[in-house]
């Protein structure tokens, strides 16, 4: 049995550890509340980047040829896997992890490369020997994502697609924002562009309205429009991923903080109790030993 001073110790470990727990809670929860503003910002734009693009591309001719539209194959795939540089955020990293295994067993067989923004997914990834190309560290771990970080990235995917034209299909994996206790982990292919793009890819797009189509005068050809709008529409895509991944890992750090600090205060309590029960057994056993001497030395 563990005597009062191992107890004492473990106590004080722990209440330590419940400090820190707690100011990680405290310290995700105003991450989070700018986090998800800019999240909520960030769908709008994002659904009506959508809904031009589709509009755009259902009026131009079907001999109309453009990089990030063009349909290839279906052997040479690039993942961008983002998760969090940081762990202690509870199975946010290894649901995505998990998605990322799921991806390269269904596309076994093909070529798959994987860009990995964030620390904790490359490393998972590298121990498991994926074929890394690219990493992109520092990112999501301060909270906040700059558009500049998102569009180096969005850069990266488009060179390698259109300009070496050594992929067929890019697919990002990221953990969508539903709610502090909820996070989504969403397989969504960015590259080709499709043509017929459909609204309900965004959260928030109601198709049980009717669509009414509106159309556009062109003042420019349909090379210019597509050659400034489409970058900027994966751009816009990615940099949304990184938003709500941002907020979902600022969400699951301060939910893991809570849980622990909850299980820190159960600890600390059955230890104090068990505690007390060693210091009244202690001193029902030195009671009883008195009580024996003086009973004897009557």
């Amino acid at each position: 049995m563990a005597n009062l001073l191992d107890i004492r110790r473990r106590i004080k470990s722990v209440k330590n550890t419940q400090q820190i727990t707690k100011a990680m809670k405290m310290v995700s929860a105003a991450k989070l509340k700018r986090a998800q503003d800019r999240v909520v910002a960030a769908r709008p734009f994002a659904r009506k980047m959508i809904e031009v693009l589709s509009s755009l591309a259902s009026r131009v001719s079907d001999d109309f040829s453009h990089p990030l539209l063009d349909r290839r194959g279906d052997n040479r795939v690039l993942v961008v896997l983002i998760t969090a540089d940081k762990g202690l955020c509870g199975g946010f990293n290894t649901n995505l992890v998990k998605a990322g295994q799921v991806f390269l067993r269904a596309n076994e067989g093909k070529q798959v490369e994987m860009m990995a923004v964030g620390r904790k997914g490359r490393d998972a990834f590298r121990r498991r020997g994926a074929n890394i190309i690219s990493e992109h560290l520092g990112l999501t771990g301060k909270g906040q994502v700059n558009y500049t970080e998102a569009q180096a990235v969005a850069r990266e995917v488009i060179e390698r697609f259109t300009e070496d034209k050594e992929l067929d299909k890019v697919f990002v994996i990221y953990n969508e924002f539903k709610s502090v206790l909820q996070q989504r982990v969403v397989v969504e292919q960015i590259l080709p562009i499709s043509r017929a793009e459909e609204t309900e890819q965004v959260e928030g797009a109601n198709t049980n309205e009717p669509q009414t189509m509106v159309d556009y005068v062109y003042e420019q050809t349909p090379t210019e429009i597509f050659s400034k709008l489409l970058p900027r529409f994966v751009e816009s895509q990615i940099f949304r991923a990184m938003l709500e991944s941002v907020a979902s890992e600022q969400g699951a750090r301060m939910t893991a903080m809570d849980s622990a600090s909850k299980n820190a205060g159960e600890l600390i309590g059955s230890l104090t109790l068990n505690m007390n029960r060693i210091r009244q057994a202690a001193i029902t056993t030195e009671i009883i030993e008195v009580v024996s001497g003086s009973a004897a030395a009557q």
